[in-house]
């Protein structure tokens, strides 16, 4: 097996234009492109993430099921990117002023959600 790296994670949405506005305006992922379905409607964006890669969001006909932060059910548990430990207050100043509330802070990360609920974590893990 030849595996060299990182490729991409996709979720999906019930609302991909809202979601893909938190990765790409707020935290400055940029837009890659734009995938439609053969009736023309929306099925999916791509927003690039620094350091390689790319996340994936695609269409959900369903509403997102609300969950705790923290729980026991497996999969995927949230989506964790890094910043330099320099930039934290900046991230939480961003976040206050969009409106989106801190889930939860540690030494090293600061946790969020995304407009459906998809927990993400902005880290500088270990640097102090």
């Amino acid at each position: 097996m030849d595996v060299q790296g990182f490729h991409h994670v996709a979720i999906q949405a019930k609302d991909i234009e809202r979601v893909t506005g938190f990765y790409r305006d707020l935290l400055g992922f940029p837009e890659l492109t734009r995938h439609l379905r053969p009736d023309g409607s929306l099925r999916s964006i791509w927003v690039g993430v620094p350091g390689g890669g790319f996340l994936a969001i695609e269409a959900a006909g369903a509403e997102p099921e609300p969950a705790p932060f923290r729980h026991e059910a497996p999969g995927l548990l949230l989506l964790a990117f890094r910043i330099p430990s320099a930039a934290r207050a900046g991230v939480v100043e961003t976040f206050t002023r969009a409106g989106v509330p801190l889930e939860h802070e540690t030494r090293w990360t600061v946790y969020v959600r995304d407009p459906e609920g998809n927990r993400v974590a902005l880290s500088h893990h270990p640097e102090d």
